[in-house]
């Protein structure tokens, strides 16, 4: 893995040591049981109510008791359980939702293939472009690029594109031919005095000089999610997107754009590649897809990444790739029902509006002296904990206060999740305003709770 120079790599592993800080945390504190869900809300075994400010894992748009969705199931579970998609086969569901995502994606897309995770859709777009770089007889074209703090699944070739360090150690990876540009966090990352511009054309820079050192003719693709997830909720500087395009596109290099957490309206738009200009060649989607009520994923391909894997395919007599449950009727039956409540109710509308209340209320905590960024776009945020604000860090021990903020946060009765020393927020798409506020309120209280809680912590 190509990392950044020697201050640069201290901090980013720095930055990921919290995985061991929360897995003790919750051994210590046992399980949460969660027994049933309603709306934005869910109950545990003693039912106690929580507001999900996470949708489950980034993912359950419509909340927790849509029936129409249950409905919808049911209906394909009596009609066609189950049915493959192999060796010329199909059904009404996969073929429906196929013609249902190319038409709204947001940029020209040819063909669908279907998985069952965000995972596994990008493991699977890895072995496409080795499929199509040996088509198009360029068999060294088979390095991939992402990113520092980037989060891409957790199979061993998607855990390869993640750049979170806990996710390598011990598992013997990245796998070889994965390489890692720089993060575009601007509060973490920006050189003193720097501006976002600024910030924004050093990473282009970088990544160039990353390429060029590698051989262009030896690159095939770069991944990026719109806005991070899992790495921090980080949202790109000013003119990020526009810059790293124009160095790949100099370079005749892949863009694959993951959309397992943006897409289906968390950035107030459809697609977060509408929401940043970014024109893909391949999208990966999941999560909301079908709200997480069936688990489920797509690749949308271009005929730019489609017709030299076609060619192959018609050489060779098979594409030898596929899942049994690959493209699932109960999935596709769930995703289309889905996609229909989400354009019947406004929803895509609604939480461009809500999100910009959300993003207003979350940013009056700006000033707490235990804050040091609030971050966000649409229906995602997060809030950089610190206990220093000038110098940006937290405790000693990353992750240690971000840890006891989402206990003390969860207490309050809001389940949020920590990212080293930052609290995620992403809550269903159905939330109100109302809801807000109360998530609001809890979080002020939080922050007050939490300055007895970590006055015994060592700064970085």
């Amino acid at each position: 893995m190509t990392m950044l120079p020697n201050s640069q790599e201290a901090r980013d592993v720095a930055y990921q040591l919290h995985a061991y800080t929360n897995a003790r945390a919750h051994q210590q504190a046992g399980p949460l049981v969660i027994e049933r869900g309603e709306g934005p809300y869910v109950y545990d075994a003693g039912g106690k109510r929580y507001l999900e400010a996470m949708a489950g894992l980034w993912s359950v748009g419509l909340g927790f008791s849509e029936k129409r969705l249950v409905e919808a199931a049911h209906r394909q579970m009596q009609a066609l359980p189950f049915y493959h998609t192999f060796a010329s086969r199909s059904h009404g569901p996969s073929i429906d939702l196929a013609e249902k995502l190319v038409k709204i994606a947001p940029v020209p897309m040819s063909k669908v293939f279907f998985t069952n995770s965000g995972s596994e859709a990008n493991d699977t777009v890895l072995k496409l472009i080795a499929y199509r770089s040996n088509a198009m007889g360029q068999p060294q074209r088979k390095k991939v690029l992402s990113r520092l703090r980037a989060y891409h699944g957790v199979t061993i070739a998607s855990a390869s594109l993640t750049g979170l360090p806990n996710n390598h150690r011990s598992f013997d990876l990245p796998l070889p031919n994965v390489l890692h540009t720089g993060s575009p966090h601007f509060y973490k990352d920006a050189a003193a005095g720097e501006r976002e511009e600024a910030f924004a054309t050093r990473r282009a820079e970088e990544l160039e000089a990353l390429i060029l050192k590698e051989g262009p003719e030896t690159i095939a693709a770069f991944f990026g999610e719109p806005v991070m997830g899992a790495g921090g909720v980080i949202v790109p500087p000013a003119t990020y997107w526009e810059k790293i395009q124009a160095v790949l596109k100099k370079y005749d290099i892949l863009l694959v754009a993951d959309e397992v957490i943006c897409g289906f309206g968390r950035t107030g738009k459809m697609f977060g590649c509408e929401t940043f200009k970014i024109a893909p060649d391949v999208m990966v989607v999941s999560k909301q897809i079908t709200s997480s009520y069936f688990p489920f994923s797509a690749i949308m391909m271009n005929d730019r990444m489609f017709e030299p894997i076609a060619d192959e395919s018609n050489k060779i007599g098979v594409l030898g790739h596929g899942f049994t449950a690959g493209g699932h009727p109960v999935g596709a039956a769930v995703a289309l029902e889905n996609l229909k409540i989400i354009e019947e109710r406004g929803l895509v509308a609604q939480a461009a509006e809500t999100g910009v209340y959300m993003q207003r209320r979350l940013r009056e905590f700006a000033g707490h002296p235990l804050v040091g960024e609030v971050r966000g776009v649409g229906m995602i945020a997060a809030i950089e904990l610190v206990l220093d604000k000038q110098k940006k860090v937290a405790a000693t021990k990353p992750g240690a206060v971000g840890t006891i903020a989402s206990r003390l946060l969860l207490e309050r009765g809001v389940i949020s999740r920590n990212m080293a020393d930052a609290l995620a927020i992403c809550p269903p798409l159905i939330v109100t305003k109302g809801q807000i506020d109360e998530m609001i309120g809890a979080i002020a209280g939080t922050l007050e709770d939490l300055k007895p809680a970590v006055a015994s912590l060592t700064p970085a």
